[in-house]
């Protein structure tokens, strides 16, 4: 201990220790030479937990733990303590008598007692409360950093002028912040920040100057950012002491939540306004929520179908009606999904198909969603999106009504004709299939009939094609009631049809056949019209006449044909001859048309002579046609075949060109002469004919009177009218018009006076008997009279006998051609031997008088 009597002298007791005991701050008095404690406080002493007496003599670093207050005192001693009394404050740390470590502020003063001697005053103040308060505040703040930091919404802290004092972490994700934002905030730019993200910024503007305005308001809205985001808004005031200091802005991202209610609304609506039955079912298969769909396919209420298991509400269409749902729960118990065609039976006994999808659902409870989309989608949705344990089942039937009935007309369709009801092509081809297999099986021949009706074509154009559909279904309806159950009878199109016989012979076949003929040619009634209706039918027995379904309807169709060509209305059986013939004529018609592309065919010319003087007044221009495979073929076989095929038309204007043009030449050389060519009916009917002809004399510069055109007697009767427009626009070109044939046809009066007609041929049939065939020479006669009585110009043909040209120039006819003057020749040959005996330019046009 220091020796106090080294002490520097104190004044009195009673003029210093009133002054410190009354100091309510622990002080020290410390001698500066030795630093040791001169004198002390009561409140020292509680502080260090030593009486002040007992701290009288000890040497301040007693007091003292830390070595920093070895420097603290040095620098005392060394004068940083100035006279003027400048003190020296820092803080440190004493220890209680107890042991505890208190801290403290110390502040030392240097006091002068007298000139030269001086004492430090040592200050003391327990900073322990105030430590421990500030620990307790620093924690604070770290909890409140730390709850501002792991709360799920972003927070943002304003005084009420709008100055920044805190955001967290969130916030700034939320708002997509710049980094620098967030370590230096700046209110300014946060604030501009947030209003460039927005995407309606004028509203948000507006609504932070009403915030401003208002320290007290409150409120929540939605704030849509440019990054897709949607915000929740929530502003709170903050109070200190009960006034508003600022605000507190809380931002929850409801995107998901929101997409979550609209789906959950959206599959709401999809419930209700769904055209398909949609019900929920709990886990044990029992209705409890249906849609209104489902109450009008099934007819039943709501309160009907809510309790109701799946079983008692749907069936199978075929067999036991629950015996589907075992194996439907089964399977929704393991996989979670059944589908399949069922039908649900209505109250009126009507059955209703419909397509059943069932699918296992969880129980687990939604996620939250905003209170406005969750009252919105509750009443409708909430058997869906509800929070029930248990799982659930959600079944779809869809309406397979139109489907089924769709489906059944397309199968209608396909297997049977739209108009008659019948079986077409394709269900024929089904049946004959299986009658092939059946009749090679057992060896039974059965019989297949090919039937046409004969001039179909006059009804539909006469009446109309709907009456002609009319016809066709009472044939359908008549055609039925001639065979058994067992047979089919088809429409191929048109008015072709097909039966099929099975286990029928040929005597079988033909009694069906007559019975066909004999109930078809009933009258027809149509709208008060009675008619007839006949048909051509041709027979095909299997297996003799074919082994295939192709070989018997096209053998059958090749014995129809025969039939047509015999006069029709009847029946044939196949022989194998007809398809020799066919396929020839397919041949004939195909070599034709080659023949006519390569120049295989050629005109010759017969001359027409005037009975009379002999001179050549016309040449007969006659199609011939020699093939390099099939050699010479004579016009009786192949234009029959042409006009069956059509390729008459175009064989007739070669002919109407070729002839034209020769006499062209012809005139051209000096020796006119008219050119006469056959028109077939077919080439006549062409609505372009009288146009085609003008066009050809044009072409080839011959005037009109030097062309004279053959029609035969069936071309103007077939439709008098029509023909008679038609003559009479080719006799204003200039045009000679004669009949061709007259007297085989269908022979009348009435069209000789009407028609612009100029000529009369007699066919070579009524010259070949001339002069002694008494019936020959009554008709020759009779057309010369005919002729002449009408002014008609009368030329004969295949005149091969001087005593068949005197008979005929005996009793007046005008002309005659034959083998007794010249054959068919040559364009050139015909030149050479007509030289000199051409009538001459000036002797046509006399020659064409009667």
């Amino acid at each position: 201990m220091t020796d106090t009597s080294l002490l520097p002298a104190l004044p009195a007791p009673p003029a210093w220790q009133a002054l410190l005991d009354g100091l309510i701050e622990p002080v020290c008095l410390v001698e500066p030479q030795h630093l040791t404690v001169l004198a002390a406080n009561p409140a020292a002493g509680r502080l260090l937990g030593h009486a002040p007496a007992v701290l009288v003599g000890r040497s301040v670093f007693d007091l003292a733990i830390t070595p920093e207050d070895q420097s603290f005192w040095e620098d005392v001693v060394a004068g940083h303590a100035t006279p003027t009394g400048v003190q020296i404050h820092s803080d440190s740390l004493v220890r209680h008598a107890d042991g505890r470590v208190l801290p403290v502020e110390r502040c030392v003063s240097r006091v002068w007692l007298r000139p030269g001697q001086a004492i430090y005053v040592l200050g003391l103040r327990d900073l322990s409360a105030q430590r421990q308060a500030e620990d307790e505040l620093e924690k604070i703040v770290a909890e409140l950093r730390a709850t501002r930091e792991s709360t799920a919404e972003g927070l943002l802290v304003t005084d009420l002028d709008g100055t920044v004092r805190a955001c967290n972490r969130l916030f700034a994700k939320l708002w997509d912040l710049p980094e620098v934002l967030v370590a230096e905030p700046d209110d300014r730019e946060i604030r501009q920040w947030m209003r460039e993200q927005v995407l309606d910024e004028r509203e948000f503007a507006e609504r932070l100057r009403e915030l401003d305005g208002d320290p007290l308001l409150r409120g929540s809205d939605l704030l849509r950012l440019q990054s897709g985001r949607v915000l929740e808004r929530v502003v709170l005031p903050q109070y200190s002491g009960g006034r508003p200091v600022g605000r507190i802005s809380s931002f929850r991202d409801v995107t998901e939540m929101l997409a979550n209610a609209e789906r959950q609304e959206l599959a709401a609506r999809v419930f209700e306004s769904s055209l398909d039955a949609i019900f929920v079912t709990d886990a044990e298969h029992r209705i409890v929520a249906a849609n209104a769909s489902c109450e009008r396919l099934t007819g039943l209420a709501r309160e009907e179908l809510i309790g109701l298991r799946t079983d008692r509400l749907l069936s199978e269409p075929d067999g036991p009606g629950d015996a589907w749902f075992a194996t439907a729960a089964a399977r929704l118990t393991r996989q979670g999904f059944w589908e399949g065609e069922l039908r649900h039976r209505r109250a009126d006994g009507t059955v209703l198909p419909g397509h059943v999808s069932l699918v296992r659902i969880g129980g687990a409870a939604s996620q939250p969603t905003l209170n406005a989309a969750r009252s919105r989608a509750a009443a409708a949705g909430a058997s869906l999106a509800g929070g029930a344990a248990a799982a659930r089942h959600v079944g779809f039937f869809k309406d397979l009504s139109e489907t089924v009935a769709a489906h059944k007309r397309i199968e209608e369709l396909a297997y049977t004709d739209a108009l008659t009801g019948l079986p077409n092509r394709v269900m024929l081809a089904e049946r004959l299939e299986f009658a092939l297999a059946m009749s090679q099986r057992h060896e039974t021949p059965f019989a297949l009939l090919f039937l046409d009706l004969d001039r179909f074509k006059q009804i539909n154009d006469s009446l109309g094609h709907v009456s002609g559909d009319r016809v066709l279904v009472e044939v359908a309806s008549r055609l039925s009631t001639c065979v058994r159950q067992v047979d089919t009878i088809a429409r191929l199109g048109g008015d072709e049809f097909v039966m099929l016989l099975t286990q029928t012979d040929a005597r079988g076949a033909e009694t069906i056949a007559r019975r066909v003929i004999d109930v078809l040619g009933l009258p027809f009634d149509l709208d008060g019209m009675s008619f007839s209706v006949t048909a051509s039918i041709g027979i095909a027995m299997f297996p003799t006449d074919g082994e295939s379904m192709n070989d018997l309807i096209k053998n059958a169709d090749a014995a129809m044909y025969r039939v047509k060509e015999r006069g029709r209305a009847g029946f044939r059986f196949y022989q194998p001859q007809m398809n020799v013939d066919l396929l020839a004529r397919m041949k004939l018609d195909h070599a034709m048309r080659v023949a006519l592309e390569r120049g295989g065919f050629s005109l010759h010319y017969q001359p027409q002579v005037d009975i009379e003087t002999g001179a050549v007044i016309g040449a007969e221009a006659l199609l011939r046609w020699i093939d390099e495979d099939l050699g010479i073929i004579p016009p009786g076989e192949f234009i029959p075949v042409a006009e069956e095929s059509g390729f008459i038309v175009a064989l007739g204007d070669w002919v109407l060109q070729e002839a034209v043009a020769q006499a062209a030449r012809w005139q051209a050389e000096g020796r006119p002469v008219r050119v006469s060519i056959n028109v077939s009916a077919l080439q006549f009917q062409q609505l372009d004919f009288v146009e085609r002809v003008a066009a050809v004399l044009a072409s080839a510069q011959l005037p009109s009177e030097w062309l004279e055109l053959e029609l035969t007697e069936s071309i103007l009767v077939r439709d008098a009218n029509e023909a008679l427009q038609r003559l009479r626009a080719l006799d204003a070109l200039g045009v000679q018009l004669a009949i061709d044939d007259f007297g085989t046809g269908y022979s009348s009066l009435g069209y000789l006076k009407r028609f612009p007609i100029k000529k009369l041929k007699i066919d070579r049939s009524f010259i070949k008997g001339l002069p002694g065939d008494a019936s020959d020479a009554g008709i020759a006669c009779a057309v010369i009279q005919l002729g002449r009585a009408l002014n008609l110009r009368v030329i004969a043909e295949g005149v091969e006998t001087p005593a068949q040209r005197d008979f005929l120039r005996r009793n007046g006819c005008h002309e005659y051609q034959g083998w007794l003057f010249a054959p068919a020749l040559e364009a050139a040959q015909f030149a050479r031997q007509t030289a000199g005996r051409m009538a001459g330019a000036a002797g046509a046009p006399d020659a064409n008088r009667a």
